[in-house]
């Protein structure tokens, strides 16, 4: 058991003490949420998009999570992700004197904090050191002191207005985390009131504009009262015209020349002449009327 052949025992080996909990290597962990995807843990490139909380993502792993949740391991703390809208493409400064990935030495010295991009105004590095954020409104990314330093009611970058609600913290604390998700949850109801209003508003115009269109209808429809039908008129049931019959009394008049003066034509046979009414055998035949009704006025 020890404490022989001169062996001299230490105090941590006789007494048991509660060990430290392991601690995170700080460095790695900037890496891992500033240069990697959160949802497949790959290497960032671009498109980089982000989402309400302030996550990082590459665009092909999130387009790959939307159609196909169970692939991911860690879907369960992504739920906030529904359709490709839940997600802003950042538009980012790129660092010019970052020189990329380079082959490593084992006798270099590595920098981890060495970031490709910058905030546009005061120039920090992305890498984690310092907070950035962006505007859902147009996804700019800048960093908080700028924001601070510069105050300002539009983006820095574009020019296009935004509130308070409207930064999202990029890798934020628990803090910032709560704030984001209230922020998400009022943005988020308030475009469902927005689309709902919308939509009853285009129903609206659509009823009026029917109603518009039946009334219109309604007073093209023509209604004439039916006549007593007298020999020698034009003939009318119902309002409706005979569409035999001329409807002015000039062509009415013209018409009934142009029959006498086929009676009277000697080269004309009797079975053409039995055509038209001023013929004997039409006169001989009982007095009545018929109805032709026409469809024009339908």
């Amino acid at each position: 058991m020890g404490c022989d052949g001169g062996t001299i025992p230490k105090r941590d080996e006789l007494v048991r003490t509660k060990k430290k909990p392991e601690q995170k290597d700080k460095t790695a962990d900037l890496v891992a949420k500033w240069k990697h995807c959160a949802l497949s843990q790959e290497r960032l490139v671009e498109p980089i998009m982000a989402c309400e909380l302030g996550k990082l993502y590459n665009r092909e792993s999130a387009l790959e999570f939307l159609l196909d949740r169970s692939k991911f391991e860690s879907a369960r703390n992504f739920d906030h992700l529904r359709a490709l809208k839940d997600l802003k493409k950042l538009e980012l400064t790129v660092n010019r004197a970052y020189e990329g990935r380079l082959a490593e030495k084992g006798d270099s010295y590595i920098d981890m904090q060495k970031s490709g991009y910058i905030c546009p105004v005061v120039g920090l590095e992305m890498n984690g050191k310092y907070k950035f954020c962006f505007s859902w409104n147009c996804g700019c990314v800048v960093s908080e002191r700028a924001l601070k330093e510069v105050k300002t009611d539009v983006c820095h970058k574009c020019g296009k207005p935004f509130t308070a609600a409207d930064i999202v913290v990029i890798n934020g604390t628990e803090e910032d985390y709560d704030e984001m998700k209230t922020n998400m949850e009022a943005r988020r109801l308030k475009a469902k009131m927005e689309k709902k209003a919308k939509k009853a508003e285009k129903h609206k115009v659509e009823t009026s504009q029917t109603a518009e269109g039946e009334a219109s209808s309604s007073k093209r429809v023509r209604i004439v009262e039916p006549t007593k039908v007298e020999s020698g008129a034009p003939k009318l049931t119902n309002g409706l015209k005979d569409s035999r019959t001329k409807i002015t009394n000039g062509k009415v008049e013209e018409k009934t020349a142009k029959a006498k003066s086929i009676q009277e034509d000697p080269a004309a046979s009797k079975a053409f002449k039995s055509l038209f009414t001023s013929s004997d055998k039409a006169r001989n035949q009982p007095k009545g009327h018929w109805v032709t009704f026409n469809p024009m006025y339908y």
